[in-house]
């Protein structure tokens, strides 16, 4: 039998995500069949867990069952896998790693990634839709903020010791969700150690509103940051502002933080805005 040796597959047919963020992004794309191997701290979505073998945590990869799966592509993300990135093409592994920090780049990489599955169109269409819902989440804060609301001020807490503060695509978003990021300056700063806040009491001095922590999946304890020394004057702590925004839903760099994850923030600032213009929080 003759073998057709133009014949070509258009797009991978068996990837390996090393990130939660592609995973999701392939299952909403209906592209699902083609992952073959995931990362151990996917969460979403749920049944992805019960469907593909886990050969990954964030930093580690079981190269040896990466390479029982056969892959023809893998996916990973940032400087920080680029060890695993580097032993993978020495096995003559195709990898694409992707290094999205913001909102824009998030978005790109979406595209990006829906083109090389031929889901270009999909993709497209699904982007402009969040674009367009993340468009009237900014509108409805500025009706609220000419009707005289006040911005929020937000402490974004991505580890809680040492305090990290948020990364650059978490900070946006708290903007476009109605508050003001408290350490804008350290948002550009990919590694979360040059976020890292290393004196409390400069927290405090900025006073933030609202506290969200996302601890980077150990759970969040209000009362253990309330009960931080000399936070008790904190706006946040003394009106009892501290949720939770859970880590798959908006410290991953992919479609959870641009809709679950800022949806969330946005109806807690929303909340506050209410209540600030109630009267609530002016004592």
């Amino acid at each position: 039998m003759s073998v057709d040796l133009l014949h070509f597959h258009p797009g991978p047919q068996r990837i390996v995500c090393l990130t939660e963020e592609t995973t999701e992004w392939l299952y909403l794309l209906g592209q699902e069949a083609r992952i073959v191997g995931i990362s151990g701290y996917t969460v979403r979505p749920k049944r992805a867990r019960d469907e593909k073998p886990r050969v990954s945590a964030f930093l580690s990869a079981k190269l040896d069952k990466i390479m029982e799966l056969r892959p023809d592509c893998v996916l990973g993300f940032s400087d920080l896998q680029a060890d695993i990135a580097a032993d993978l093409v020495k096995r003559g592994v195709q990898v694409t790693i992707f290094n999205q920090r913001s909102v824009a780049e998030i978005f790109s990489m979406l595209f990006q990634l829906a083109a090389m599955v031929g889901e270009a169109e999909q993709g497209a269409q699904r982007v402009a839709q969040m674009q367009a819902d993340l468009r009237a989440m900014q509108a409805a804060v500025t009706t609220k903020v000419v009707a005289g609301a006040r911005r929020p001020k937000v402490f974004f807490e991505e580890w809680d010791s040492p305090h990290i503060s948020a990364i650059r695509w978490v900070s946006e978003l708290v903007g476009m969700a109605g508050g003001d990021d408290c350490f804008p300056e350290l948002a550009a700063e990919s590694l979360g150690k040059n976020r890292i806040i290393a004196d409390g009491a400069e927290i405090v001095r900025r006073n933030p509103d609202i506290i969200l922590g996302s601890w980077c999946g150990k759970k969040f304890r209000p009362e253990a940051v309330a009960a931080r020394e000399g936070w008790g004057a904190v706006n946040a702590v003394r009106h009892q502002q501290l949720f939770e925004i859970k880590s798959p839903d908006i410290l991953q760099p992919g479609p959870a933080a641009l809709t679950d994850g800022v949806a969330k923030m946005h109806q807690i600032i929303l909340q506050w805005m209410d209540a600030d213009q109630a009267g609530a929080f002016r004592s």
